[in-house]
């Protein structure tokens, strides 16, 4: 967990506001002991996970594709090949939807813009993915990174307490 506390606090304030702002359909299935803290989100969230982005084309068709994705100070970092369909898409329409779906155990879903990272932010997550990775993504050819900039976020656990305890992140 790279997250400090302001990364903690930015994302928790995020979080209960999408919850409010959520249709009662949504607030019927994540509620009380169902929802994840900004703390909760940031534990589970530990290495890569295989997300789905969701993009549109120029036409407005729905587009959407998996990828891996790093949860680093309270958001998405991801990246793919500049020649990709979503790479062309989200150059020219930075809108996004992100989901990280376990099984029926635990989703997080966001939408938000991309930002492509460049300077010290590049640097950054460059260093924790070739971490991961063993090499740097830019070394792999044309790759952008990009961090999703979250306006909505809400965290998701069938079974919060037992899910925290099998994957023990404290409750």
């Amino acid at each position: 967990m790279l997250e400090t506390p302001d990364d903690l606090d930015r994302l928790q304030a995020l979080l209960d506001d999408s919850h409010a702002r959520a249709t009662e359909h949504l607030r019927g299935i994540i509620h009380g002991d169902r929802t994840l803290t900004a703390t909760h989100i940031a534990g589970l969230l530990t290495g890569m996970k295989v997300i789905t982005a969701a993009t549109v084309t120029a036409r407005g068709e729905p587009r959407i594709s998996a990828m891996d994705g790093h949860f680093l100070h309270g958001t998405w970092t991801f990246s793919t090949s500049r020649s990709s369909a979503k790479a062309r898409h989200l150059a020219r329409r930075p809108a996004i939807s992100v989901a990280h779906v376990d099984g029926e155990e635990l989703a997080v879903f966001s939408h938000g813009r991309v930002v492509e990272l460049e300077g010290e932010e590049l640097a950054g997550v460059d260093a924790h993915w070739t971490g991961h990775y063993g090499s740097s993504p830019l070394s792999w050819g044309e790759v952008v990174m990009w961090r999703l900039e979250p306006s909505w976020m809400v965290g998701y656990a069938f079974r919060r307490e037992q899910l925290l305890a099998e994957r023990g992140v404290p409750a």
